[in-house]
């Protein structure tokens, strides 16, 4: 679960750092202001929706339906970038960022328990700690090699290989189905 988040994680730290250029460039009207509202609409929609779903996924224990909201959620946030190929309008900037909050708010509550319940007991620090620098070094590769390919080839590929890069990443959490748990056994996590 952790090499395939790092690998979406450096997909989209291929853009993050500079999507707010390519907006400013090339959307008609596209500004600091524009950034900022759709910066804004990804945050506060993926906190407000992933409260309830969260609830839900507690509510109804068992993995298989984190896996299947983890995985739909995967694929809503790899396609995304795709369609900043073709935005031309503040708008279409705001809708993509209302889709990206969606996926992120079924994508975070859904891998963080998942991974919380296969955790090592008494190295629950240490394995978070991996996530996190596996996150933050994937995500800093991503921004570097970002910046070079942008100024080199342009957005679009960059808009492409973030999504060929979440999808593969979808692909690898496909492969932890065999371990995802049944509704009896989740509850107490089991031992390593």
């Amino acid at each position: 679960m952790v090499v395939a988040d790092m690998f979406f994680y450096a997909g989209w730290g291929l853009i993050a750092p500079i999507l707010a250029i390519y907006v400013i460039n090339s959307v008609k009207g596209g500004n600091v202001q524009v950034v900022g509202l759709a910066a804004g609409i990804y945050w506060i929609l993926k906190s407000i929706i992933q409260i309830p779903l969260a609830y839900y996924l507690d509510k109804n224990h068992g993995e298989k339906d984190d896996h299947f909201v983890l995985i739909a959620g995967m694929v809503i946030v790899s396609l995304v970038p795709l369609g900043y190929i073709f935005i031309s309008l503040p708008w279409h900037m705001y809708l993509l960022q209302s889709i990206y909050a969606l996926g992120m708010a079924m994508v975070i509550p859904s891998w963080s328990g998942i991974f919380t319940r296969h955790i090592e007991r008494k190295r629950e620090a240490f394995c978070w700690s991996m996530e996190s620098s596996g996150f933050s070094i994937s995500t800093g590769i991503g921004g570097i090699i970002g910046g070079i390919v942008a100024n080199s080839l342009g957005f679009i590929p960059l808009f492409v290989a973030v999504s060929l890069i979440g999808l593969a990443s979808t692909f690898l959490l496909l492969t932890v189905g065999k371990n995802i748990l049944p509704k009896e056994t989740v509850y107490p996590i089991p031992k390593p």
